[in-house]
């Protein structure tokens, strides 16, 4: 079944990576029918199905070929009352509407549906702008610090997988703020597999010969997602993850011509400098009301509901 690929989260090759690298068990729902087919790509959690996906993935939502619409996803709630109790469902998109599909569609099937903000996304819309107009707008802080930190640098962007570069970002990144490395095999093997696509662009400022920054980024359906970034707090004064992130969106505007760029999800303070819009991102949740083991989870949300606000101040 070849479904529609927007994100590298959808394709077939991410969830075998998942599966293959990432220790889990793939349960996919499919419905089909002349028009098309629809699948969830799910795997077992610990209360129940959940998305098949894993903190790196910037969305999932549900997959489709041909027609795009409610009654396969419908088919697929109804079907799935015979296998679990809850399915849960995160970070889901909605500009697609893909959250507002999944949520109707288990209510339709009858699942006691909810549905919170989890997470932001910070986009940028280059709205056939050159790099030269993008730049002119970013805040003057950012654009002064540019002017006087960008030739402290050497700056390489490739469009491979680099062994090299790879494990110069590895040892950037375990002495930079970030935490610990959540899965750093399977990260390798999907930017292994990005490269070997051509969708990598991976780029290292260097100093005095030495990696201090690094970035890697993917380009797909024109969108470039900055997947990861770091840089050694040892030379901040450099400003090297600021040049390098420059360099790169002014290789992916100018050069590969995207009109969207993707800072993934969370609310760190310098994705404004960059990014000019945030889209929201949801869980949802759906509890099969005829099963028993739900009613704990159904009365402890009535009791939360019940209960008086706490006095402000």
């Amino acid at each position: 079944m070849k479904m529609s690929v927007g994100t590298p989260f959808d394709r077939a090759e991410w969830f075998a990576l998942l599966a293959n690298a990432g220790g889990k068990t793939p349960f996919v729902a499919i419905a089909r029918d002349n028009s098309g087919a629809a699948a969830l790509a799910l795997t077992q959690g610990n209360q129940g199905l959940e998305q098949l996906s894993n903190w790196y993935a910037f969305t999932w939502r549900p997959l489709f070929e041909g027609v795009k619409d409610t009654a396969k996803v419908r088919a697929i709630a109804e079907g799935l009352k015979a296998h679990t109790h809850r399915v849960t469902f995160t970070p889901v998109p909605n500009e697609d509407s893909s959250a507002a599909m999944l949520a109707s569609a288990f209510a339709d099937a009858g699942w006691k549906v909810s549905q919170e903000r989890c997470d932001s996304n910070h986009i940028l819309e280059v709205a056939g702008r050159n790099y030269a107009d993008y730049l002119a707008g970013r805040p003057g802080q950012l654009r002064t610090t540019l002017k006087r930190k960008a030739k402290k640098v050497d700056v390489r962007i490739v469009n491979h997988f680099d062994a090299d570069i790879w494990a110069g970002y590895e040892a950037i990144y375990a002495e930079s703020w970030k935490p610990e490395e959540g899965d750093p095999a399977l990260l390798r093997r999907f930017a292994e597999e990005e490269g070997a696509a051509g969708r990598i662009r991976f780029g290292v400022a260097a100093h005095d010969g030495r990696p201090v920054a690094a970035q890697f980024w993917t380009l797909e359906a024109g969108t470039a997602f900055i997947h990861k970034l770091a840089h050694l707090e040892s030379h901040k004064n450099l400003s090297a993850g600021t040049t390098l992130t420059a360099a790169l969106f002014e290789r992916v505007i100018d050069e590969d011509q995207a009109t969207l760029i993707d800072f993934g999800t969370g609310n760190d303070r310098y994705k404004a400098d960059w990014m000019e819009q945030i889209r929201p991102r949801y869980r949802i949740d759906c509890l099969n009301v005829s099963n028993p083991r739900t009613w704990p989870v159904i009365a402890k949300q009535m009791l939360r509901r019940l209960a008086p606000a706490k006095p402000q101040g």
